[in-house]
């Protein structure tokens, strides 16, 4: 079997094997057949240490396929059934789950330690217990939603992870208010999917964030009312807010650096999203002056902030009355072979979002 494998974190290119063997299954495990995937940044994270990761690993977890076979106790598929991959399925019966709160089951990270591939030299880790760059992958059932027969794969792929996160983010993270003025700080598919829920949500003003100029003229496409390089930022926010501050502004980058910035660009009483996923050596420093006194909402949003399968219905409900736009997000598609093209077209910030085609 193919996959692409990263040998030790640190390493750029991911090579492609194809004496990968998917492993693990059994009683509440499923096998998938990963038909399409696609290139999210905590990938490339977890690659160079960012987020930690056990090596060697399989990254991707983004992916969308069909059910192959079904461990004793599955149900609620059965071979055949198209599906993508939650990659941090809920438990049901955890505090955070019984709250609510299922985007915070600590469930699915335990798989993280636990490997489900092996080549002749060992084990294989897959990335955040899935790891989609591979033909087929053995996870907890769980992991395996089903999806509508209209819904293509690579449209269900982005809504396994980066769709949901933003969207998420602008609508139940931070939940715009209508009229209101936003700024989106880094503009790739999570960042544009941010974009689109803060359009949906009402925002009269959003303004899009990033140094690459095609990535700002994709934001206007998408619903940004006004696109601006990082260092025209501090201009921006004079123009629009009187130098007051916007009411929202979503950091999507993942950096202490751009958090601050995404603080002082935040007016007094307003709402800071921090959607980024950072690296756990990289503090972002706040006085307690400032906390106190701008009196400024700090809101972290893990997975779009509330139940996944909530927002999977919701973001295919939206996509299918053509209220959000998902294949625009898809700029780049290459078959797994050319893998670390799509990593190529991550780092420069040529793509939104490259499929990967399996």
């Amino acid at each position: 079997m193919r996959a692409a494998v990263l040998h030790e974190i640190g390493q750029d290119k991911l090579e492609v094997l194809d004496d990968v063997e998917a492993v693990g299954f059994g009683p509440g495990k499923v096998k998938i057949r990963i038909r399409a995937t696609g290139l999210c940044h905590s990938d490339v994270s977890a690659m160079n240490g960012v987020l930690p990761q056990p090596a060697p690993f399989i990254p991707g977890h983004e992916g969308a396929g069909e059910i192959l076979d079904v461990g004793d106790g599955v149900t609620h598929v059965k071979p055949g059934d198209r599906v993508l991959v939650c990659w941090l399925p809920a438990c049901g019966a955890c505090p955070s789950c019984k709250r609510g709160q299922t985007q915070l089951c600590l469930a699915g990270f335990m798989n993280a330690g636990t490997p489900n591939f092996k080549r002749p030299g060992g084990d294989v880790f897959g990335f955040a217990g899935t790891g989609t760059f591979t033909e087929e992958v053995v996870v907890d059932a769980g992991c395996a939603v089903p999806i509508p027969d209209d819904v293509p794969f690579d449209i269900a792929a982005l809504i396994g992870c980066g769709v949901t996160t933003g969207l998420g983010a602008a609508i139940n993270t931070a939940d715009v208010a209508a009229g209101s003025s936003v700024a989106v700080i880094g503009c790739g598919g999570v960042g544009i999917s941010a974009i689109q829920g803060a359009r949906l949500k009402g925002a009269a003003q959003i303004i899009a964030v990033d140094p690459v100029e095609s990535r700002r003229e994709a934001a206007l496409r998408f619903g940004a009312t006004e696109a601006v390089a990082p260092d025209a930022l501090a201009d921006a926010k004079q123009r629009i807010t009187a130098g007051e501050g916007f009411d929202y502004v979503f950091e999507v980058v993942g950096k202490s650096a751009t958090a601050r910035t995404a603080y002082e660009t935040t007016r007094r009483g307003g709402t800071l999203c921090v959607v980024g996923a950072g690296a756990l050596d990289d503090f972002l420093q706040l006085n307690m002056f400032e906390l106190f006194f701008d009196e400024k909402k700090i809101l972290p949003s893990m997975y779009g902030g509330g139940d996944v399968l909530t927002s999977y219905e919701r973001a295919i409900a939206l996509w299918r009355a053509g209220r959000i736009d998902l294949e625009s997000l898809i700029t780049h598609r290459v078959p797994l072979a050319e893998i670390n093209e799509a990593l190529d077209q991550m780092r420069t910030g040529a793509a939104l979002r490259t499929c990967i085609e399996i």
